[in-house]
């Protein structure tokens, strides 16, 4: 394995790689298998997809009947769990991006987050909840005063954060407000010398043409599972 591989190696199991690095302090976790806390973050995670053992110590961890959401190339059948719903999903990596700070773009913190989960729930970019913003920097801009559009950070594998929660009001779409979050939010990942990826749904057409037109390279397809206890 070159050394580019082993770099780009950790994003195949890229929740993983954060809750056993640099989210380690968020990790509830039991043996091979890891999650975030249910206010930050729905992700679980196995060190090893693949190995039965890792899924037996979900279990544990998880309790009877219990739902999980894991994100990346597992395997269709798992020892004491079945399918409850899939995704499928694209993960990019900056390639040519253009990152840059947006003097209009604001920190968002712990006072906003009404505000961004109301943006959120009108928008549905993908899963955000109360503790969300702790996971890094989110970036907003504001209208007379409104929450009108918003970026931020989400998984941390080593060397890499994963932009998320890209989203605008639908009454200001189509004047560049998500591109210009993306690259402030990419100008502050590259500052601490890591470097920006993001998923989306494989069939969110529109979000798949701006990342690619904006520098960012399709590197694998992947799936959003939920699994049942059983």
């Amino acid at each position: 394995m070159t050394a580019v591989d082993a770099r780009l190696s950790v994003l195949d199991n890229a929740a993983w790689e954060s809750l056993a690095g640099p989210h380690a302090h968020f990790a509830e976790r039991y043996g091979r298998a890891a999650r975030y806390p249910s206010s930050v973050a729905p992700f679980h995670a196995l060190a090893d997809p693949h190995d039965p053992a890792a899924w037996a110590d979900l279990a544990e961890l998880t309790g009877p009947g219990a739902e999980v959401a894991v994100a990346g190339p597992v395997p269709a059948a798992c020892p004491g769990w079945e399918v409850a719903g899939e995704i499928a999903g694209v993960q990019f990596v900056d390639e040519s991006l253009r990152a840059e700070p947006d003097p209009a773009a604001v920190r968002l913190g712990h006072a906003d987050v009404p505000e961004m989960l109301d943006l959120i729930a009108r928008t549905q970019p993908g899963p955000f909840l109360p503790r969300t913003v702790e996971l890094g920097t989110y970036l907003g801009v504001r209208h007379e005063g409104r929450l009108i559009a918003m970026a931020g950070e989400r998984l941390h594998p080593p060397g890499w954060t994963e932009i998320s929660a890209v989203c605008t009001d639908p009454a200001f779409r189509g004047r560049g407000l998500a591109t210009r979050l993306v690259r402030a939010v990419a100008a502050g990942i590259r500052a601490r010398g890591e470097t920006p990826f993001l998923h989306t749904s494989a069939g969110n057409a529109g979000a798949i043409r701006l990342y690619q037109a904006i520098g960012f390279r399709l590197r694998c397809r992947t799936t959003f599972a939920r699994y049942r206890a059983v």
